[in-house]
C-alpha cells in the first residue's frame, strides 16, 4: 500500500469477494494483494483471508475480515458521481441485483451492507445550480425515486 490514506471496510470474512465484485463493477478499480493471517485470530484461523487491498474508482482500500462485530452503517458511502441513465442504471442494477438492496433518492446498499450513492451528475447540477425554483424542482422530484430517474430530473429542471 502506498497511498498515507486508505479508507478500512470492515467485513465478516467476505472482503476479497466484495473486492472483486468492485474490481468487475465499477471503472479505476482493482483487487491488490491478498494477505493472510499468520495465526489464529477471534474471527479466522491461520491462512484464512485477512485483508486484502483495492481500489474503488481510483480510491485505495482495505477489506478487513474482522467478523461479525461491527456492520456498515448508511453514515459512511461511496458517492458516484454518472453520466448518464445508462450508467446509472448499470451501477444500480450491479448493486442492488448482487444482493443488495434498493433505498430512496439514489441510495442503495450492497450485499455486505455498504452504502452507495448513485447519483447523475444532471441531479447535483440542478439542485446545486443558481436557479432556486429548477433546484427545488429537482430536488422534489429526486425525493419521490428509487434509482435516479435522469430524463424525470431533467423534465423537472425545465418546469
Amino acid at each position: 500500500m502506498t497511498s498515507k490514506t486508505t479508507l478500512c471496510l470492515w467485513y465478516d470474512g467476505a472482503a476479497l469477494e466484495a473486492a472483486q465484485f468492485y474490481a468487475a463493477t465499477f471503472p479505476d478499480s482493482a483487487v491488490g494483494a491478498v494477505h493472510r493471517a499468520p495465526g489464529d485470530y477471534p474471527s479466522g484461523k491461520q491462512g484464512d483471508v485477512l485483508t486484502v487491498e483495492f481500489t474503488v474508482l481510483g480510491i485505495p482500500c482495505l477489506g478487513l475480515n474482522g467478523g461479525a462485530a461491527f456492520r456498515h452503517s448508511e453514515a459512511f458511502s461511496f458517492l458516484v458521481a454518472t453520466d448518464d441513465q445508462e450508467e446509472t442504471d448499470r451501477l444500480w442494477n450491479a448493486i442492488v441485483g448482487n444482493g443488495g438492496q434498493e433505498s430512496a433518492c439514489g441510495w442503495c446498499k450492497d450485499k455486505w451492507g455498504l452504502s452507495w450513492q448513485i447519483s447523475p451528475r444532471v441531479l447535483t447540477d440542478a439542485v446545486m445550480g443558481s436557479d432556486k425554483a429548477a433546484a427545488k424542482r429537482a430536488f422534489d422530484a429526486m425525493m419521490t425515486m428509487r434509482k435516479i430517474d435522469v430524463a424525470a430530473i431533467e423534465a423537472a429542471v425545465r418546469g
